[in-house]
């Protein structure tokens, strides 16, 4: 059976959602390697994570664009993360909305260029990613994950990161290293 009717009432959207998840790496997806005691981005663990939620009325697909820790990006990879996300967010087969799995060290600057390159988007594009991987106790993976999801089918056309409790536009995000999360960037000095 397939997606259900769509609309829109009073400025929310019902019937079956069509979200694109597109993972690149980062924190929130780096796994133990016992043999090497080291934390790396080896796979994806979308799935996992996917799995925990419950998700109504919402198709999922998966793209696994890249398994890289966000420091080790290159301007390359930057440009296919815009263009996956502009293949996925325009167009008749767009589906309602994009979730980015980014690690949190250099979202911001994926962010600006996405909000920089695709000013005029059409569905909402939030980017998250997590402090401590989703392995790891205390994680904020799956709790960043559901937040994200939940942002792409309430907000508007745009470039957002939802971590923490919140969500914040792009541009003008900034990552507070001291507190751990996203704040605006005219919050007081980086840090």
């Amino acid at each position: 059976m397939g997606p259900g009717p769509r609309g829109v009432f009073g400025g929310y959207r019902w019937g079956v959602r069509r979200i694109t998840l597109i993972s690149t790496g980062g924190t929130i997806e780096k796994t133990y390697d016992e043999a090497s005691g080291s934390l790396s981005n080896r796979a994806s663990i979308v799935p996992r994570m996917l799995r925990r939620l419950r998700l109504e009325e919402t198709q999922v697909s998966s793209v696994q664009l890249m398994h890289k820790d966000s420091l080790d990006l290159t301007e390359e990879d930057r440009r296919r993360i815009v263009e996956a996300v502009r293949l996925h967010a325009g167009g008749a087969g767009a589906g309602d909305g994009v979730v980015v799995l980014h690690g949190t060290d250099t979202l911001c600057e994926t962010g600006d260029l996405l909000a920089r390159e695709l000013g005029g988007v059409g569905v909402p594009v939030i980017l998250t990613g997590a402090m401590r991987p989703y392995e790891m106790t205390r994680s904020d993976a799956l709790q960043n994950l559901t937040e994200a999801m939940l942002a792409s089918g309430v907000l508007g056309a745009g470039v957002y990161v939802a971590a923490h409790g919140r969500v914040l536009r792009f541009p003008g995000v900034r990552k507070d290293r001291v507190r751990g999360t996203f704040v605006p960037a005219s919050s007081g000095p980086a840090t």
